[in-house]
Order: C-alpha cells, then sequence, then structure tokens
C-alpha cells in the first residue's frame, strides 16, 4: 500500500480527520482520537494501528510487523507495519478498519450519535467492519 492510497482508504470512514504532525506523519482521527498512522522506518512507509489483544499477539510474529514504537512500548494494542512481506494491502485495509472500529468504539454514545459513527457491532473485534 502506498501512502496514497493509505490516506485514501482512511478518508472513507465517517466523521475522521487528517492532520501531518510527528515528522511528516499522516495521522487520522475519528472522534479526535487517533486510529491510524503513515510514518516512516528506516526511510521506508510505515503503517501503524490498534488491534485487539489476540490479534496484537499472532500479528507480532509476522516478519515485518512489530508492536508499534512508542505505543506498544506504553502497553498499548498497537501494531506497525514497517517493512516486507508484513501484511497484504487487503490485510492492512482490514486492520485499519478493526483499528477504526475498536477506537470508535471506545467514543461515548452521545459522541459517535453527534459524529454520525455508527453504533459498535457485539461480538469484539472479529465482527468491526466499517460498512456496517
Amino acid at each position: 500500500m502506498t501512502r496514497e492510497e493509505f490516506n485514501s482508504f482512511c478518508a472513507t470512514f465517517p466523521a475522521t480527520s487528517h492532520v501531518v504532525q510527528w515528522g511528516n506523519a499522516d495521522v487520522w482521527k475519528a472522534g479526535g482520537k487517533v486510529f491510524a498512522i503513515c510514518g516512516w522506518a528506516d526511510g521506508k512507509d510505515a503503517f501503524t494501528f490498534k488491534t485487539g489483544e489476540i490479534t496484537f499477539e499472532v500479528l507480532q510474529e509476522r516478519p515485518g510487523v512489530r508492536p508499534a514504537p512508542y505505543l506498544a512500548s506504553r502497553g498499548m494494542k498497537w501494531l506497525q507495519h514497517f517493512k516486507d512481506p508484513g501484511l497484504s494491502d487487503a490485510e492492512l485495509k482490514e486492520q485499519i478498519s478493526l483499528s477504526y472500529s475498536l477506537v470508535t468504539a471506545g467514543l461515548s454514545k452521545r459522541k459517535r450519535a453527534e459524529l454520525g459513527i455508527p453504533e459498535p457491532q457485539p461480538g469484539g473485534e472479529a465482527s468491526a467492519d466499517p460498512g456496517s
């Protein structure tokens, strides 16, 4: 996935905002909370996203994926796809979608209603889908 593709994909979610910060990183937020970041690692784009506990444990073992610098070191369940083979574009999109769902599920019901964000789906991280 390219940085342009990442930004285009993140822009498809309801009530998002985009800022460039932290040394030219593209930071995507929903309701003021970060759900995806495209920054850099060794001169290449790196994609960072929030995960659930099981996904965090499983995906961090894949070559090209690691606990996200700074975020994971503070006990947060964030991963970073930083080099090949890592995640396929489809897998990365799925993880960004899940990250959006996890972040927006943490917003108050009132805040989600104000922003027009759908209610979270029951069943945890496996059922998160921005299209529903």
